[in-house]
């Protein structure tokens, strides 16, 4: 069965997508020159299988892995075309396959029914001791820190910014003045972010441009303004349907960076930004902070808008707690994997690329600085 594309099966629930890359990364650490060198990289963008139904079984066949829904097989494929299985829930996957897949590289994760982080399985790490050791180092000095939160941060706000702009772009006559308003103060406070001279500092700024954002992500709502009213950002538990999209979409895309963070050989667990706790993936939280406007917030207002989700999708339970339903996760996935086939060019590299291969990029990047290679790390820039 060949997968070159996204596959969509509602009733088996599934989803697979898959693009294939090979990309000569150009290497600039700034603008006015190269490096004397051309990083070579040929990378393979594969598949992440997500698995949603309680009736799945998922089993080793040679060099495929089947999945088995009611005991009828509805995919099989080769386990070389994927880099991670992704569980809601404890589904039955085989020992052999578990195996199959420490051996060969290929994560399984288990997520809860609203996409939290439950576990975890692989093999022995393959990182660089030498890496890491670097990457220790400079996560122990706040100034090194700093060097590479504070890109980080400047990204994130100046990518809410773009899509707070691109809404006044497309929807001229139902954008707002406060939209303005606030565009031009996450413009503003990109200056105060450069110069943060503390973490503390730092993540000020960025919970202030993050409480403006939020405080106006509501009016770029073009459908269904009654049903998904959002004031502001809510997490465990969402307690509107807005958030509970937002929460699910977070928790994927902080799955697929963390993999690609253990794929170049950087611990996951280690961050500049978010502070070390224990079971906390603060790299991973780190890193995602660039890509939330583009892979999370995006994608939800494009559900709404285009109105692939609706209330109905979504359960108030007593708590307070807001919850999904299975037609709900399979079109966030599906809208999700859709996104990471489409193909860019990267803003810094100035090479094409498909959306998902991004979080590797940025691994490879940041894996780079820490290790001398370049001047600085560069983050992701929407445009």
């Amino acid at each position: 069965m060949e997968l070159s594309w996204v596959v969509v099966q509602p009733k088996n629930n599934c989803l697979v997508g898959q693009t294939f890359l090979s990309d000569e990364l150009k290497i600039k650490p700034d603008r006015q020159k190269c490096l004397s060198y051309r990083c070579q990289i040929m990378k393979k963008h594969l598949n992440t299988l997500y698995i949603t139904s309680d009736d799945a079984y998922v089993h080793k066949d040679r060099e495929t892995f089947v999945v088995e829904v009611e005991n009828k097989k509805v995919l099989q494929a080769p386990i070389h075309s994927i880099e991670n299985i992704v569980c809601f829930g404890f589904k039955a996957l085989s020992p052999p396959l578990m195996a199959f897949c420490a051996e060969n590289n290929v994560g399984i994760s288990y997520l809860s029914e609203n996409g939290k982080f439950l576990a975890r399985v692989y093999g022995a790490q393959k990182g660089n001791v030498l890496l890491r050791k670097a990457q220790y180092a400079k996560a122990d000095n706040e100034f090194e820190s700093l060097a590479i939160a504070r890109p980080i941060i400047a990204a994130k706000v100046a990518n809410y910014r773009s899509l707070l702009q691109r809404h006044q772009r497309n929807h001229a006559d139902q954008s707002t003045d406060e939209i303005a308003n606030v565009a031009m103060t996450l413009g503003n406070r990109l200056g105060d972010i450069q110069r943060a001279q503390s973490l503390d500092e730092l993540r000020g700024h960025e919970g202030e441009c993050a409480a403006r954002y939020f405080g106006v992500l509501s009016s770029l709502m073009t459908a269904q303004q009654g049903d998904f009213i959002f004031t502001q950002r809510s997490k465990r538990p969402p307690l509107d349907p807005a958030n509970a999209l937002l929460s699910f979409l977070y928790s994927i895309l902080a799955n697929d960076v963390r993999s690609a963070l253990e794929t170049t050989g950087l611990d996951p667990q280690v961050g500049f930004l978010h502070q070390l706790r224990s079971g906390r993936p603060s790299l991973a939280l780190d890193m995602m902070e660039e890509f939330r406007a583009y892979l999370g917030d995006r994608i939800m207002l494009n559900l709404i808008n285009l109105r692939q989700v609706t209330k109905k999708d979504f359960e108030i339970r007593e708590s307070g707690e807001v919850r999904m339903s299975d037609d709900a996760r399979k079109a966030v996935l599906h809208a999700y994997q859709k996104r990471k086939q489409e193909e860019i060019t990267h803003p810094f590299l100035d090479e094409k690329m498909t959306v998902g291969l991004l979080p590797h990029i940025q691994a490879q990047l940041l894996a780079r600085y820490i290790r001398g290679d370049i001047d600085a790390y560069p983050p992701f820039y929407m445009k």
